[in-house]
């Protein structure tokens, strides 16, 4: 077992995506995974919670690197300048390495209600972060609430794009230009 070998959470990430592709989600164990990237069963569980998580692990990261983009805005920042703040920080995660993994976990969300469910409760985790940071930087509501939604919708139409093969732009762009569309979007509402 190469439990001394450096990067275990990403090996873990890499042989689950394998595995739920090879055998699909519901036949792959985490002793499976673990096996496959070479590690002890309590390797696994040391990183995620369960064979789920590991499609879905770093929450807390992400929502602290929006809390703090918007917490570390300019005194004078709008909520939506604020948001876009947000957004351009967790472009670190979604990078030009990680974006043919990230297509292939999308296929495998896609194909189960289960982690459907689990992702709209991701996206809903972090609208609740984002909303929580603009009341905290003095946003009021019900205008932090509806700020905190168009960001989460911005972030969700941008990763679609971001995976999307025919796409070649950085997540940061395009959830700049979505956040935009939607903020006109919005004003054509009255």
């Amino acid at each position: 077992m190469g439990r001394w070998e450096p990067n275990a959470r990403e090996r873990l990430e890499r042989a689950a995506l394998e595995l739920f592709e090879e055998r699909g989600y519901d036949s792959t164990t985490a002793a499976g995974i673990a096996e496959r990237a070479g590690l002890a069963k309590s390797s696994f569980f040391r990183h995620f919670a369960d064979k789920r998580e590991v499609l879905f692990g770093g929450q807390e990261v992400f929502n602290r690197l929006v809390a703090d983009a918007i917490t570390g805005s300019p005194p004078e920042a709008t909520p939506i300048e604020m948001l876009g703040a947000a957004l351009d920080a967790v472009a670190v995660v979604f990078t030009d390495e990680r974006r043919a993994l990230a297509r292939r976990r999308q296929i495998i969300v896609a194909g189960h209600d289960d982690l459907r469910e689990r992702e709209l409760l991701k996206l809903a985790a972090l609208t609740g972060c984002l909303s929580d940071a603009l009341r905290g930087r003095g946003v009021p509501d019900p205008a932090a609430g509806l700020a905190a939604e168009l960001a989460g919708l911005a972030f969700r139409n941008a990763f679609a794009r971001w995976i999307d093969p025919a796409n070649d732009q950085g997540f940061a762009t395009i959830a700049r230009q979505e956040l935009k569309a939607l903020v006109a979007a919005t004003a054509t509402l009255t």
